[in-house]
């Protein structure tokens, strides 16, 4: 989960790495670090942020046209000076930076230790560098042959750039697991986690593939497995725009990500859905969609609120389909023994496309014989190399930690194909099947107008800020939404929230609630507002306080709650889009208030690479 940032070229290293080392801080911020090379390379690193490596750092000048950094999210030690990286071998022969975990270190260490390595860290990238040097210097072979040979004893998942203080004009670097993308200029390369410190010099990327080793010149580049056999590069042209990556006079990316949501559910939908008449193409799923259509079974994965979008999901295919869906914890999927049969259909969803449970629950789906499809947000990424096939969101780069427009994309592109899946089955009328897609193309009209609610929200968050805990309660295709909600709260605010389906509040949560408790009520008019009726009613007997989410014009739970946020009306399929919007916003501006750091919430990081 951490950042890597690489350069090798003509210009001035140090203003491209920490600028890099910046825009990847989404993937952790515990410390930062860099290396640049000019004669004897300069190493710095410090515990905290990218902006506490450049206040140690100063005004020193730092020349040199080869550079490397990295921001940690912690895994093996503490986060602390030490622990940050770069890692320099005990001989000083290589400086290294990682992203993943080495599952055998401890070994590896002990073996290394009987040998006379010394250790400074508790980290295993420490052991990682000191394995390549001593395989450099005991086998007498290059840089690149100690780089590959150490690799092949490693167990577990990597993304390292490597120096070597003999071979200074050299970076190389390696990936297993872990994301690498390397940028293609003239005269010179750009190495990154992710694409977002490269857009702004290159389109041009080359998506390393796990076992890939690439060694960077200033006007070359080999590309090579661990076991030498050559690769041809296969370079793409990256569809970002620079803009996309700022915050745009938003004070924070999440706020930014929030508002953005109008414009990336019809990205996601547009050249999907054709409105003369209304009709879905998904040409990702064209190859196979007579399979999905006469799946026995479908099983949704994924993780943390790609999880919650996957529950939606189920609802939705079940509802409009009629396919049984089954929804796993993708970090539970692959441990338990799971019945996977040869016509069932597993759906990973994802929105970095590089989560490390997920792809292994594809793995193991892949080798049961099930079709395995994605839904995931970046071109490029693991997951949409490694499915039979899928459907990229288009929601654009996310850089906020909790994510909002990305469950948002991910919904949609499930209730288009249970849309599509429901008329294929005929399970749905030619006129139910064009009135739903019609549904879909009203939302983002609809959301611009609940942003329009974000005074009442503020007014709402001042007066809930400092509480210690909330409830989240939901019905249906809401009780999704009442999890996603919960979770908004307690990602950046660290206030502590729990979701339930609003009928089994009666089973033990009820306990908890008094004239302190705030409880968030979706409470929108459907097949089971009734019911949310009386779930409200419970909770005022008790002395509950209610925030409700109810639909405009409703007048019965506006009697009843304490605060009513409006939502235009809609059919129950999009409702998960619209009321998950003033969740965002309650989330984003009570952590505000309480001075959080809502893009980096603590101990978090946006791209869970490791397991």
């Amino acid at each position: 989960m951490c950042g890597i940032v690489g350069y090798i070229g003509y210009r001035q290293a140090f203003p491209i790495v920490i600028n890099g080392l910046k825009r990847l801080e989404y993937r952790g911020y515990d410390s930062a670090g860099i290396c640049i090379v000019n004669g004897d390379p300069f190493l710095a690193k410090q515990k905290g942020k990218v902006s506490d490596l450049e206040a140690f750092i100063g005004d020193r000048p730092l020349p040199g046209t080869i550079g490397i950094g990295h921001t940690r999210w912690a895994t093996h030690g503490e986060p602390n000076d030490i622990n940050a990286h770069p890692h320099e071998s005990m001989n000083g022969k290589f400086i290294l930076i990682h992203n993943g975990i080495i599952e055998n270190y401890s070994l590896l260490r002990s073996k290394l230790e009987k040998r006379g390595y010394i250790f400074k860290s508790e980290t295993d990238t420490e052991v990682l560098v000191n394995l390549i040097e001593y395989i450099y210097l005991k086998g007498n072979v290059t840089p690149e042959i100690a780089v590959r040979l150490a690799l092949t004893k490693v167990v577990g998942a990597y993304g390292i750039v490597v120096i070597n203080r003999d071979e200074p004009d050299t970076l190389i670097a390696a990936r297993k697991g872990s994301p690498l993308v390397i940028g293609v200029g003239e005269g010179e390369y750009f190495i990154a986690s992710d694409a977002t410190p490269i857009v702004e010099f290159t389109k041009s990327v080359i998506f390393l593939n796990d076992n890939d080793v690439a060694v960077l010149q200033r006007n070359q580049m080999v590309l090579k497995t661990i076991y030498n056999q050559a690769l041809e590069p296969n370079i793409q042209q990256l569809d970002i725009d620079i803009e996309a990556i700022e915050k745009g006079g938003y004070e924070h990316f999440m706020l930014k990500e929030i508002y953005e949501q109008p414009r990336s559910i019809h990205d996601t939908y547009r050249g999907r859905i054709s409105s003369d008449p209304f009709d879905i193409h998904l040409g990702g799923l064209y190859s196979v969609l007579p399979n999905l259509t006469e799946a026995k079974r479908i099983i949704l994965i994924g993780c943390g609120t790609s999880w919650h979008a996957a529950l939606v999901g189920e609802y939705l295919i079940e509802d409009l389909a009629r396919i049984p869906v089954e929804v796993e914890y993708a970090s539970e999927f692959r441990y338990r023994n799971p019945i996977i049969n040869k016509d069932d259909v597993v759906i990973a969803i994802s929105q970095s496309g590089e989560t490390a449970d997920t792809l292994a629950a594809i793995r193991l789906a892949k080798e049961a014989g099930a079709l395995v499809l994605g839904i995931c947000n970046v071109v490029g990424s693991s997951i949409p190399r490694e499915t039979h096939a899928g459907v990229y969101t288009h929601a654009g780069p996310e850089i906020g930690v909790a994510s909002t427009k990305a469950f948002t994309a991910q919904v949609t592109v499930l209730i288009m194909m249970a849309i599509l899946l429901g008329r294929r089955r005929g399970t749905l009328t030619e006129e139910r099947y064009r009135e739903l897609i019609r549904e879909v193309t009203l939302v983002p009209d609809k959301i611009e107008k609940i942003l329009q609610s974000e005074e009442l929200v503020k007014v709402i968050s001042e007066r809930f800020k400092d509480s210690r805990n909330f409830l989240y309660l939901g019905r249906g295709y809401y009780f999704p939404v009442a999890l996603e909600g919960a979770l908004k709260l307690k990602e950046i605010s660290y206030i502590h929230a729990e979701g339930y389906p609003a009928a089994e509040m009666k089973h033990g949560p009820i306990a908890l609630i008094d004239d302190t408790m705030p409880v968030v009520v979706i409470a929108i008019k459907d097949s089971s507002y009734e019911k949310i009726v009386s779930n409200v009613q419970e909770v005022k007997a008790r002395k509950g306080v209610i925030i409700a989410v109810v639909t405009e014009g409703d007048t019965t739970i506006k009697e009843m709650a304490d605060y009513t946020i409006e939502i235009p009306e809609a059919g129950e399929i999009v409702g998960a889009l619209l009321t998950v919007i003033p969740l965002q916003l309650l989330a984003y501006h009570i952590a505000v208030m309480r001075g959080c750091n809502v893009d980096q919430p603590r101990n978090l990081a946006k791209s869970v690479t490791v397991e």
